[in-house]
């Protein structure tokens, strides 16, 4: 068997359901070609090979390389100085007046150029690569303007290949209600939908539609609008929903049939069920929950019982996440969610593919996926969701390199 590189001496994590707990191998190899995985198994089982490359890893643990399936990775600003006024006791709601929270936002993202938004959005990326991901999600939002929404997902699109990542990008331009359009909601909601949709699709800048359905953000009606668009034009659709209140965001967007539904602390058992049947994955932001103080826990066991896949994100933000770490929002997710190390894993890996609809390309190690790998300084998986803040990556493989 030909092959461009001979991963050897490891424990494979691969992921795989129905076997050992992780998928583990303990003794593995994987032979990769062309970027994509030829073959992979217990390196006693090794087919005869041909391989330019030989990688000995000393015995570490090798799992798929991190998928980060929601991030807002592309802003202007910070809001670390609203931060420290929360801490004090201001609420959020004096600070939103004074023009702050999102508003401040997407002020400075308007007023950035798209270098100052790629260089910024880089560092953050780096985090996150530095941390074991191969695969991130990048939405729109912080622009609400036809000009700086497109501009967005455009730096995006350009961090794959700046970033040496595979990156999945969203449009979500019905996020918040720009300020110019404060009386005229309407009008903002037909010329996202009727316009700025259509144009980052006709551009090829959009991978999947995101909306915000909660009473601070969007109705139903207002979402079902956006995603009927979006079925004209073939594209998945996800959505922000259930976070601060049961509003029937998991039931639409298994209407819709969604890769996924975000948050969903507030979700119903007739949401869960509603999931369960269209096969949409709930993606559990920890990151949000603690840095929001909520104490509404999503119901975990009412997902493992109806047989919803559960991913987990950062959701990287300026404003309820800046988190960027993988490892770490799977710990959170461990610690605050009752998560177990392994279902961590899963969620950071096989069902974050789901969410992105890659699960053919990546999320897995088996045969014909992509060589997107990360290599840990671990003795067993579970260190990953244990450790808080320690650099545990060896070394990241994108495209088997």
């Amino acid at each position: 068997m030909k092959a461009d590189r001979l991963i050897t001496d490891c424990r494979l994590a691969t992921m795989v359901p129905g076997g050992e707990p992780y998928g583990a191998i303990e003794d593995g190899a994987i032979l990769i070609r062309e970027g994509r995985i030829v073959w992979v198994g217990a390196r006693a089982d090794l087919p005869d090979h041909q391989a330019t490359e030989v990688d000995g890893l000393d015995g570490r643990w090798v799992t798929p390389g991190l998928i980060d399936c929601h991030t807002h990775l592309v802003f202007g600003g910070d809001r670390s100085g609203e931060y420290e006024r929360r801490l004090t006791g201001v609420p959020y709601t004096q600070i939103a007046r004074e023009g702050g929270g999102i508003a401040s936002t997407v002020r400075a993202t308007r007023e950035a150029s798209d270098a100052t938004l790629t260089e910024r959005a880089l560092d953050r990326l780096k985090a996150l690569t530095d941390g074991g991901v191969t695969t991130v999600e990048i939405k729109s939002g912080y622009g609400l303007d036809a000009a700086t929404e497109l501009r967005m997902l455009r730096v995006a699109r350009g961090l794959e290949q700046a970033g040496k990542v595979r990156a999945s990008t969203t449009f979500l331009g019905l996020h918040a209600i720009p300020p110019e359009f404060a009386d005229r909601r309407a009008a903002y909601v037909d010329l996202m939908v009727d316009q700025v949709l259509p144009a980052a699709h006709a551009e090829g800048l959009v991978d999947a539609v995101d909306a915000y359905l909660e009473p601070i953000a969007f109705t139903a009606e207002e979402v079902a609008r956006l995603f009927d668009k979006a079925r004209q034009l073939g594209l998945p659709v996800k959505l922000h929903a259930d976070q601060l209140r049961d509003g029937g965001g998991a039931a639409l967007a298994a209407r819709y049939q969604a890769l996924s539904a975000d948050h969903v602390e507030y979700i119903s058992d007739d949401g869960v069920a509603a999931m369960a049947e269209a096969g949409v994955v709930a993606v559990l932001l920890p990151g949000a929950f603690v840095m929001l103080d909520e104490t509404k826990l999503p119901p975990v066991q009412a997902f493992r019982d109806a047989g919803v896949p559960m991913a987990v994100a950062t959701d990287c933000n300026p404003g309820t996440s800046p988190l960027a770490s993988m490892t770490l929002a799977m710990a959170l997710a461990c610690m605050k969610f009752r998560l177990t190390p392994e279902e961590a894993l899963a969620g950071a890996t096989r069902h974050a593919a789901r969410a992105l609809s890659i699960a053919d390309q990546a999320g897995t190690l088996e045969v014909g996926k992509a060589a997107d790998l990360a290599v840990w300084d671990v003795t067993r998986p579970a260190e990953l969701s244990y450790w808080l803040g320690k650099s545990l990556l060896h070394r990241r493989y994108q495209a088997g390199r």
